[in-house]
């Protein structure tokens, strides 16, 4: 590992912090260890760092690195960001949006973010080789210290079998180990440590797969997200539809973001092929948008999606899990980055607690507090969105909402509001109230 200096070219100030050194000896203690260093890691860790906890925060892979994801953001990414302190002017190169464009059942509707006192009213595009680098910066800056290339394998146990630290290898392929009274992994939908102590993914629950490519086209600059809720083999009435939604992101660099995603609940799920399928629906769009392989700037990249707690628990002996590790991608709008941030903060926060007490029931007590706090904010949430992952997955169902909702902006407003999860607890308007009571009236998945 290497001296102080950067970790990867943010456009931020170039005199930050560079990844700690793994000590000789293997000896590498802290308070708190946070496995992966995406949006759930690195905002876990800037909490706990922020809280003057001492984190050792070790991630696989080093920075700038490329991730499967539509780079669109909802005001709740853009809230969670900004909570995180990151500049998200468009001086600092990000695209700001207005709003999401739906096209479908022969309708194309623009919906602006709703005006609304918890959150800001615009989204924002950005590559995540970007703000990956960006968000891991902000917790070295915050304190906490960095180990890239560095691969965990498996946990380390104690007598009890409580977690007690991991064990990994360098980038030369050299053993090394952390210790920690407490392990929080956010490793994505591997889910490697949590398997080790047999927590394993329901698959009962949402689980969604999507694809995306970059090109080059002259929708770059859209002040509008793009989400298409039918994806023709051709042309309407003419031929198949096609499994899954799509979208086109600008991002304002020359490029779009083009992708799509199939749910589980969809007849085609794991027998299709998703490139070939995220081809065949460009190919249908307009020539002069350039959605083609010659203006492609990189190969068609997959990644799971995993949905509505299909993880869980999310604590037990020692180990929190968190982010996509723990299935938090919002089953409604498969947007995974806000609640990978605000569930790194829910961690934060029960450990910061926890640690303030003795080792034993009472420190116990604290770290429940955040599988609670998951269910208490999301588990009604998602369990409505796992009934609506079911019913969208029949065509003939999605096709009679397209065409019957889309004619109706007040009804889509809502429908945004309640896909995106952006209301206001308590002086929201009907729409909001209606959407509180829906979910409060609804019981928690955990």
């Amino acid at each position: 590992m290497s001296a102080p200096g950067t970790i990867a070219p943010t456009g931020d100030d170039p005199a930050e912090p560079r990844p700690a050194s793994i000590a000789p000896d293997d000896a590498n203690v802290a308070d708190v260890i946070v496995v992966g260093a995406g949006p759930a890691g690195s905002s876990a860790a800037y909490w706990l760092a922020t809280a003057g906890l001492d984190v050792a925060l070790v991630e696989k892979t080093s920075f700038p690195r490329e991730k499967v994801c539509g780079d669109g953001l909802t005001p709740r990414g853009t809230r969670a960001l900004v909570d995180m302190g990151i500049d998200v002017s468009e001086s600092n190169g990000w695209l700001h949006n207005r709003g999401l464009r739906v096209i479908g059942g022969g309708q194309r509707l623009h919906l602006d973010w709703p005006e609304l006192t918890s959150f800001p009213p615009f989204g924002l595009v950005r590559p995540r080789a970007d703000l990956d680098a960006m968000l891991a910066n902000q917790a070295v800056r915050a304190g906490a210290r960095l180990y890239e290339r560095t691969s965990v394998t498996e946990p380390i146990l104690d007598a009890t079998g409580r977690v007690v630290g991991v064990k990994g290898r360098t980038a030369d392929k050299q053993p090394v180990s952390f210790r920690a009274p407490i392990v929080i992994t956010c490793e994505g939908v591997s889910g490697k440590l949590a398997q080790h102590l047999d927590v394993h993914r329901n698959d009962k629950r949402p689980l969604g797969v999507a694809v995306r490519r970059y090109y080059i086209s002259p929708k770059t600059n859209d002040d509008y997200l793009e989400s298409w809720l039918e994806l023709w083999d051709g042309k309407p009435n003419e031929s198949q539809l096609l499994p899954g939604y799509g979208w086109i992101f600008g991002m304002g660099d020359g490029t779009v973001n083009a992708g799509l995603g199939v749910l589980n609940s969809s007849a085609g799920f794991q027998k299709t092929d998703y490139r070939a399928l995220l081809t065949r629906w460009l190919d249908n769009t307009p020539e002069e948008w350039g959605l083609r392989e010659e203006n492609a700037t990189c190969p068609t990249r997959g990644a799971a999606l995993p949905m509505g707690f299909n993880r869980t628990p999310h604590y037990l002996r020692g180990l929190l899990l968190v982010g996509d590790s723990g299935g938090s991608v919002n089953p409604f709008n498969g947007e995974g980055i806000p609640y990978a941030m605000e569930s790194g903060r829910y961690a934060a926060e029960a450990v910061v607690q926890a640690l303030a007490r003795p080792a034993g029931p009472s420190r116990e007590r604290a770290l429940e507090a955040y599988p609670d706090r998951m269910a208490d904010e999301w588990g009604s949430y998602y369990r409505l969105g796992g009934v609506f992952v079911k019913l969208i997955g029949n065509p003939a169902v999605m096709r009679a909402c397209t065409r019957h909702g889309l004619p109706h902006p007040g009804l889509m407003k809502f429908v945004l509001k309640l896909l995106a999860n952006l209301t206001d607890p308590h002086d929201g308007d009907l729409s909001d109230r209606v959407i509180n009571v829906l979910t409060r009236l609804t019981p928690a998945i955990r």
